[in-house]
Protein backbone atom coordinates (compact mmCIF):
# COMPACT_ATOMS: atom_id res chain seq x y z
CA UNK A 1 0.00 0.00 0.00
CA UNK A 2 0.65 3.54 -0.62
CA UNK A 3 0.73 5.66 2.79
CA UNK A 4 1.70 8.25 4.04
CA UNK A 5 2.02 8.80 7.94
CA UNK A 6 1.94 11.73 9.58
CA UNK A 7 1.14 12.73 13.23
CA UNK A 8 0.80 15.94 15.70
CA UNK A 9 3.76 15.02 18.19
CA UNK A 10 6.52 15.99 15.44
CA UNK A 11 8.50 13.92 12.88
CA UNK A 12 11.42 13.02 15.43
CA UNK A 13 8.44 11.44 17.95
CA UNK A 14 8.79 7.63 18.95
CA UNK A 15 5.50 6.75 18.12
CA UNK A 16 6.16 8.10 14.20
CA UNK A 17 9.46 6.40 13.83
CA UNK A 18 8.28 3.02 15.70
CA UNK A 19 4.89 3.46 12.95
CA UNK A 20 7.53 4.10 9.74
CA UNK A 21 9.88 1.43 10.88
CA UNK A 22 6.68 -1.09 11.00
CA UNK A 23 5.25 -0.13 8.17
CA UNK A 24 8.01 -0.49 5.71
CA UNK A 25 9.07 -3.68 7.27
CA UNK A 26 5.51 -4.71 6.13
CA UNK A 27 6.31 -3.85 2.57
CA UNK A 28 4.25 -0.94 2.18
CA UNK A 29 5.10 2.77 0.73
CA UNK A 30 5.53 4.94 3.44
CA UNK A 31 5.37 8.60 3.06
CA UNK A 32 6.56 10.42 6.27
CA UNK A 33 5.02 14.38 5.77
CA UNK A 34 5.00 15.10 9.82
CA UNK A 35 4.97 18.95 11.22
CA UNK A 36 8.69 20.08 12.28
CA UNK A 37 7.61 20.80 15.96
CA UNK A 38 4.97 19.49 18.65
CA UNK A 39 1.39 20.33 17.34
CA UNK A 40 -0.56 18.52 20.10
CA UNK A 41 -4.26 20.12 20.60
CA UNK A 42 -4.29 22.20 17.81
CA UNK A 43 -6.95 20.28 16.29
CA UNK A 44 -7.83 21.27 12.72
CA UNK A 45 -6.08 24.72 12.55
CA UNK A 46 -3.98 25.39 9.43
CA UNK A 47 -1.66 28.08 8.38
CA UNK A 48 -3.25 31.61 6.90
CA UNK A 49 -1.03 34.00 7.85
CA UNK A 50 3.01 32.56 7.57
CA UNK A 51 4.77 30.40 4.56
CA UNK A 52 5.10 26.54 5.21
CA UNK A 53 8.68 25.53 4.61
CA UNK A 54 9.41 21.72 3.96
CA UNK A 55 12.83 20.43 4.97
CA UNK A 56 13.70 16.52 4.16
CA UNK A 57 15.13 14.42 6.99
CA UNK A 58 17.22 11.33 6.44
CA UNK A 59 19.24 9.73 8.90
CA UNK A 60 19.67 6.06 9.25
CA UNK A 61 16.92 4.21 7.35
CA UNK A 62 14.30 6.80 7.95
CA UNK A 63 13.47 9.52 5.43
CA UNK A 64 10.46 12.04 5.56
CA UNK A 65 9.29 15.68 5.28
CA UNK A 66 8.90 18.06 7.80
CA UNK A 67 6.72 20.44 7.77
CA UNK A 68 6.52 24.10 9.80
CA UNK A 69 3.26 23.90 10.14
CA UNK A 70 -0.09 21.98 11.69
CA UNK A 71 -0.75 18.41 11.08
CA UNK A 72 -3.34 19.47 8.75
CA UNK A 73 -1.18 21.53 7.00
CA UNK A 74 1.27 18.10 6.92
CA UNK A 75 -1.98 17.13 5.24
CA UNK A 76 -2.98 19.37 2.78
CA UNK A 77 0.56 19.87 1.65
CA UNK A 78 1.38 16.04 1.52
CA UNK A 79 -1.66 16.04 -1.28
CA UNK A 80 -1.27 19.43 -2.93
CA UNK A 81 2.77 19.49 -3.71
CA UNK A 82 5.00 16.52 -1.76
CA UNK A 83 3.39 13.63 -3.37
CA UNK A 84 2.04 13.53 -6.97
CA UNK A 85 -0.41 10.22 -6.53
CA UNK A 86 -3.23 9.51 -4.64
CA UNK A 87 -2.45 7.37 -1.35
CA UNK A 88 -4.76 4.32 -0.33
CA UNK A 89 -4.73 5.25 3.35
CA UNK A 90 -3.22 7.95 5.69
CA UNK A 91 -2.06 6.83 9.20
CA UNK A 92 -1.23 9.35 11.65
CA UNK A 93 0.64 8.40 15.06
CA UNK A 94 0.85 6.79 17.58
CA UNK A 95 0.02 9.85 19.43
CA UNK A 96 1.36 10.22 23.40
CA UNK A 97 -1.49 10.80 24.93
CA UNK A 98 -5.05 9.04 23.75
CA UNK A 99 -7.35 11.06 21.73
CA UNK A 100 -11.29 9.37 23.09
CA UNK A 101 -14.56 11.32 23.73
CA UNK A 102 -14.33 15.14 23.22
CA UNK A 103 -10.58 14.55 22.66
CA UNK A 104 -11.26 14.21 18.96
CA UNK A 105 -12.02 17.74 18.86
CA UNK A 106 -8.49 18.90 19.90
CA UNK A 107 -6.66 17.05 18.72
CA UNK A 108 -4.04 17.32 15.74
CA UNK A 109 -3.54 13.91 15.22
CA UNK A 110 -7.57 12.73 14.57
CA UNK A 111 -7.51 16.64 12.54
CA UNK A 112 -5.02 15.09 10.46
CA UNK A 113 -6.74 11.87 9.62
CA UNK A 114 -9.97 13.72 9.39
CA UNK A 115 -8.21 16.06 6.65
CA UNK A 116 -7.47 12.69 4.68
CA UNK A 117 -11.00 11.60 5.20
CA UNK A 118 -12.20 14.91 3.66
CA UNK A 119 -10.18 14.46 0.52
CA UNK A 120 -11.94 10.33 0.55
CA UNK A 121 -8.75 8.80 1.87
CA UNK A 122 -9.67 6.21 4.58
CA UNK A 123 -8.17 7.50 7.60
CA UNK A 124 -6.73 5.52 10.78
CA UNK A 125 -5.44 7.50 13.62
CA UNK A 126 -3.77 6.05 16.35
CA UNK A 127 -2.92 6.88 19.88
CA UNK A 128 -1.66 5.31 23.30
CA UNK A 129 -2.97 6.37 26.65
CA UNK A 130 0.32 7.27 28.13
CA UNK A 131 2.50 10.48 27.80
CA UNK A 132 5.78 9.37 28.43
CA UNK A 133 7.27 8.22 24.94
CA UNK A 134 8.46 4.15 25.41
CA UNK A 135 9.23 1.84 22.91
CA UNK A 136 5.74 1.16 20.91
CA UNK A 137 7.15 -1.34 18.86
CA UNK A 138 4.67 -3.92 19.71
CA UNK A 139 2.07 -1.69 19.45
CA UNK A 140 3.15 -0.30 15.58
CA UNK A 141 3.32 -4.16 14.50
CA UNK A 142 -0.37 -4.51 16.13
CA UNK A 143 -1.19 -1.69 14.23
CA UNK A 144 -0.06 -2.79 10.89
CA UNK A 145 -1.56 -6.07 11.16
CA UNK A 146 -4.80 -4.26 12.17
CA UNK A 147 -4.53 -2.06 9.09
CA UNK A 148 -3.83 -5.41 6.86
CA UNK A 149 -7.17 -7.36 7.86
CA UNK A 150 -9.17 -4.04 7.13
CA UNK A 151 -11.34 -3.54 4.15
CA UNK A 152 -10.01 0.00 3.38
CA UNK A 153 -11.99 0.33 0.08
CA UNK A 154 -14.96 -0.64 1.51
CA UNK A 155 -15.44 2.31 4.25
CA UNK A 156 -18.07 4.43 3.51
CA UNK A 157 -16.52 8.05 2.27
CA UNK A 158 -15.36 10.69 4.86
CA UNK A 159 -14.41 8.46 7.59
CA UNK A 160 -11.52 8.16 9.95
CA UNK A 161 -10.60 5.18 12.66
CA UNK A 162 -10.02 5.97 15.51
CA UNK A 163 -7.73 3.53 17.90
CA UNK A 164 -6.38 3.77 21.07
CA UNK A 165 -4.06 1.51 23.22
CA UNK A 166 -4.80 1.60 26.91
CA UNK A 167 -1.85 2.31 29.45
CA UNK A 168 -0.14 -1.29 29.82
CA UNK A 169 2.22 -3.29 27.45
CA UNK A 170 0.20 -5.15 24.44
CA UNK A 171 0.47 -8.29 26.46
CA UNK A 172 -1.57 -7.01 28.95
CA UNK A 173 -4.30 -5.48 27.49
CA UNK A 174 -7.74 -7.03 27.30
CA UNK A 175 -8.29 -6.88 23.89
CA UNK A 176 -10.11 -4.75 20.85
CA UNK A 177 -13.61 -3.28 21.69
CA UNK A 178 -15.41 -1.46 19.04
CA UNK A 179 -17.52 1.13 20.84
CA UNK A 180 -18.67 4.92 20.64
CA UNK A 181 -17.19 8.24 22.25
CA UNK A 182 -18.28 9.14 25.60
CA UNK A 183 -20.30 12.13 26.04
CA UNK A 184 -18.49 13.13 29.22
CA UNK A 185 -16.61 16.48 29.17
CA UNK A 186 -13.38 17.78 30.59
CA UNK A 187 -13.82 19.73 34.15
CA UNK A 188 -11.19 22.53 33.60
CA UNK A 189 -9.28 24.70 35.26
CA UNK A 190 -5.95 26.95 35.45
CA UNK A 191 -3.06 26.38 37.82
CA UNK A 192 -1.42 29.21 38.74
CA UNK A 193 2.72 29.85 39.03
CA UNK A 194 4.99 32.26 39.53
CA UNK A 195 8.14 32.51 37.07
CA UNK A 196 11.67 33.22 38.12
CA UNK A 197 10.85 37.16 37.96
CA UNK A 198 8.13 37.03 40.25
CA UNK A 199 5.53 36.90 37.17
CA UNK A 200 2.43 34.87 37.05
CA UNK A 201 1.34 32.52 34.49
CA UNK A 202 -1.48 29.94 34.32
CA UNK A 203 -1.24 26.51 33.44
CA UNK A 204 -4.25 24.60 31.82
CA UNK A 205 -5.18 21.33 34.07
CA UNK A 206 -8.22 19.44 33.53
CA UNK A 207 -9.76 15.79 33.89
CA UNK A 208 -12.90 13.76 33.29
CA UNK A 209 -14.56 12.94 36.19
CA UNK A 210 -15.01 9.20 36.05
CA UNK A 211 -18.52 9.45 37.64
CA UNK A 212 -19.65 11.33 34.42
CA UNK A 213 -18.58 8.59 31.98
CA UNK A 214 -20.92 6.48 30.20
CA UNK A 215 -20.47 2.29 30.29
CA UNK A 216 -19.83 0.61 27.15
CA UNK A 217 -18.05 3.70 25.72
CA UNK A 218 -14.13 4.93 24.39
CA UNK A 219 -13.07 6.11 27.51
CA UNK A 220 -14.57 3.56 30.12
CA UNK A 221 -12.92 0.67 28.25
CA UNK A 222 -9.62 1.98 27.77
CA UNK A 223 -9.03 3.33 31.40
CA UNK A 224 -10.46 -0.55 31.73
CA UNK A 225 -7.49 -2.14 29.54
CA UNK A 226 -9.27 -2.48 26.45
CA UNK A 227 -7.86 -1.57 23.07
CA UNK A 228 -10.28 0.92 21.44
CA UNK A 229 -11.84 1.28 18.14
CA UNK A 230 -14.12 3.76 16.99
CA UNK A 231 -15.78 4.78 13.67
CA UNK A 232 -16.09 8.58 13.25
CA UNK A 233 -18.08 10.92 10.72
CA UNK A 234 -18.07 14.53 10.46
CA UNK A 235 -21.15 15.92 9.82
CA UNK A 236 -22.07 17.96 13.13
CA UNK A 237 -25.67 18.84 11.91
CA UNK A 238 -28.31 18.11 14.81
CA UNK A 239 -30.96 16.58 12.59
CA UNK A 240 -33.22 15.85 15.49
CA UNK A 241 -32.89 19.47 16.61
CA UNK A 242 -33.40 20.62 12.93
CA UNK A 243 -36.26 18.88 12.53
CA UNK A 244 -37.98 20.49 15.60
CA UNK A 245 -36.63 24.01 15.01
CA UNK A 246 -39.09 26.75 13.60
CA UNK A 247 -37.64 30.32 12.20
Amino acid sequence: MEIILTNDDGIWAPGLRAMEKALRHAGHNVHVVAPSSQQSAVGHAVTLSSPLRIKKVKENNFSGYAITGTPVDCVKIALGTVLSFQPDLLVSGINNGPNVGVDVLYSGTVSAATEAALANIPALAVSINEFHPRDLTAHAEYVVNFIENQDWKGLPPQRVLNLNFPYCSLEESKGLKLCPQTRAVYEDWYEKRVDPRGNPYYWLCGEILPENLEPDTDKTFLDQGYITLTPLAFDLTDWELLNKLTI
